[in-house]
């Protein structure tokens, strides 16, 4: 029997694999939604980058051909039904029936609550909220249709849960997400479907690329024990960890904290 250091480590592996998957990461052209179908190809699946974006698609799963991922890159407006259902569509027949779907869309704004008006707050919400809605919706169904499971990682954010100054459409619409996590975990259980959600601390990205300017990069750091910001790579191990069956096939309706800390604080 093998012991030591290398029965550990091959033992360990398996649990981590995601070969023979199909991840649809919609935002996946983003800082953060970038990283995560980076590494959920070095995990072996397959993965569709699902983006406003062609150019920066097109980049990306170049990238990743270059590494000999199989991946697919999807032009979709992700809070219009028709656009989502489209995007699906075109990810089953190019890559084959989706087991791993994450909500990576998101955006920011730093208007004060009397400066908000509704255009901003339903784009905002529309953007971060509505759009895990839908794809969770089109997706989710396809994975009860097929019958074998799957999951579902949404975005949430340090901000969904206490009151962040200046953010405050953000705040609600990843308070929003919370709450469809969790109901959505419940509602998919018995199809074998796990939805979790992810909830980054400070990671720089376009959505909050305004926001962090001197003082508040200051301030934040200040209420972080690990007294710096994330890189968008250690996003990756937590959600590599949610995607995989073996790995958290018990772990579902959960708000995963990667945010240094950040949650921990108080005075």
């Amino acid at each position: 029997m093998t012991t030591g250091p290398e029965a550990s480590a091959g033992a360990a592996t398996p649990l981590f694999d995601l070969s023979g998957k199909v991840a649809a990461v919609v935002g996946g052209a983003g800082v953060l939604g970038g990283a995560v179908c980076r590494g959920f190809g070095d995990a072996g699946a397959a993965v569709a980058v699902l983006d406003r974006s062609r150019e920066r698609s097109d980049e990306l799963v170049a990238a990743l051909g270059a590494k000999g991922v199989r991946a697919a890159a999807v032009v979709v407006d992700a809070s219009d039904r028709s656009s989502v259902e489209q995007a699906h569509k075109e990810v089953e027949e190019r890559l084959g029936p989706v087991d791993i779907l994450v909500n990576a869309v998101g955006i920011n704004s730093s208007t004060s609550f009397f400066e908000i008006d509704l255009e901003e707050w339903h784009r905002i919400l529309d953007t971060n909220l509505t759009s895990a809605f839908l794809a969770s919706q089109v997706f989710g169904r396809a994975m009860v249709d097929r019958g074998q499971g799957g999951t579902i990682i949404n975005f949430s954010s340090a901000s969904s849960e206490i009151p962040l100054s200046r953010v405050l459409a953000y705040s609600v619409s990843k308070a929003g997400v919370n709450i469809l996590t969790r109901y959505l975990a419940r509602e998919l259980a018995p199809h074998g479907i796990r939805v979790n959600a992810i909830v980054p601390g400070f990671f720089p990205a376009e959505q909050n690329r305004k926001l962090l300017d001197e003082s508040r990069i200051e301030s934040i750091l200040r209420h972080t024990p690990a007294a710096r910001l994330g890189e968008p790579d250690e996003l990756v191990g937590t959600m590599i960890w949610l995607a995989s069956e073996r790995a958290s096939g018990f772990v579902t309706g959960a708000l995963i904290r990667v945010d240094g800390g950040f949650g921990a604080m108080t005075i």
